[in-house]
Parts: structure tokens; C-alpha cells; sequence
């Protein structure tokens, strides 16, 4: 589901979403509220969330949006976020952040792999795949960098960052690719 919950309001107007989008930090927000946040502060930097004040560097639109894409001004509003979107989506963005919008990514990428209406593109689709096998492979096999029989517990640790990586390299692939499909070239 790429909705905002039913019983939800925006934090901004306070009041029903209208063209509802979903930011980094996996907040809602009605399209044209967030954009009026961003344009009362600096057009030059990335909006702070009202609620978290965590660097908003990437708006998704919900389905409901991009299915009244024909109506004036909902078809407005989608294009100052697909603006916003090519001037903050690439970003630099440092690891904190990176951490932080981890379960974002994650949880719209799993939507990806999961909903049979949508499809990968056929490299993503290898990347994923690439990563998750080489996942299980580092995971299940003998050889580690700090052996678990010789270290115990402290020779998870490897495991633990090796497996962080992936999902870092996870994460980006699924910002890529709500990137490029919400603002970017």
C-alpha cells in the first residue's frame, strides 16, 4: 500500500491529504503543504520535516496522486515535486542520514519485489539479486574475517557490518529507482 494511513492527517494544514506524498523520513505530508514548507524556508537547500526535522531529500507520491495526475492541479503540484525531486534527490547525503532513511527504502523496495503489478527494471532486478546471494553466500559459509569458534560472539561483527553493507547498497538501489521514476532523467 503506497497510502497514507486512512485514520492519518497532515501534519501541516491539519487536515485531509490532498495529493498526499510521502517523504524520506516516511512521513506524510499533502503535496502542496510540504511544497509551501520548502518555499518558507531556504529554495536552496532541502525542506526540514515539520514533524522529525530530518532532511527531506526525496518525495514520493502515493498511488491515489498519480492516478488523478489528468486533474490541473493535481498535475501542478506533482511537478513541484518532481522538481524538488531532481534538485534534492542526488543530494549528498551523509551516512546518519543514510542510516536513518535505511527502513524507508527498504520497506518500498520490498513493496517493489512484492506487488505483481509493478516490474523492475531487468538490471535492478540482477543487482538485487546479485546482493542477496552474495548475502546468504558471506552468511552460511565457513570462512569469515573474525571466525565465530575462535572469537565467539565478537566474530558476528563481521557478519553484522558485511551485512549492513548490503542493505546500504540495497537502500540505494531502491532510492534510484524511486528517483528516477518521481524526478529524476
Amino acid at each position: 500500500m503506497d497510502d497514507p494511513p486512512g485514520s492519518d492527517m497532515c501534519s501541516v494544514c491539519h487536515g485531509n491529504f490532498d495529493t498526499p506524498c510521502q517523504a524520506n523520513c516516511s512521513h506524510w505530508f499533502c503535496g502542496n503543504c510540504i511544497m509551501l514548507v520548502w518555499h518558507h524556508g531556504s529554495a536552496l537547500q532541502p525542506c526540514k520535516c515539520p514533524l522529525c526535522r530530518r532532511y527531506i531529500t526525496l518525495l514520493v507520491p502515493s498511488e491515489a496522486s498519480l492516478r488523478q495526475a489528468g486533474r490541473p492541479e493535481v498535475a501542478e503540484i506533482l511537478g513541484k515535486v518532481e522538481r524538488y525531486n531532481r534538485y534534492f534527490g542526488d543530494h549528498p547525503r551523509s551516512l546518519i542520514q543514510r542510516g536513518q532513511d535505511l527502513p524507508f527504502f527498504l520497506r518500498r523496495l520490498l513493496r517493489e519485489l512484492i506487488d505483481p503489478n509493478r516490474s523492475l527494471p531487468p538490471r535492478r532486478m540482477a543487482q538485487i539479486c546479485f546482493a542477496m546471494i552474495l548475502l546468504a553466500i558471506y552468511l552460511v559459509s565457513p570462512v569469515d574475517l573474525i571466525p565465530e569458534a575462535m572469537f565467539g560472539l565478537l566474530g558476528y561483527v563481521d557478519d553484522f557490518f558485511v551485512a549492513l553493507v548490503i542493505l546500504f547498497n540495497l537502500a540505494a538501489i531502491s532510492r534510484s529507482i524511486l528517483y528516477h521514476r518521481h524526478g529524476g532523467s
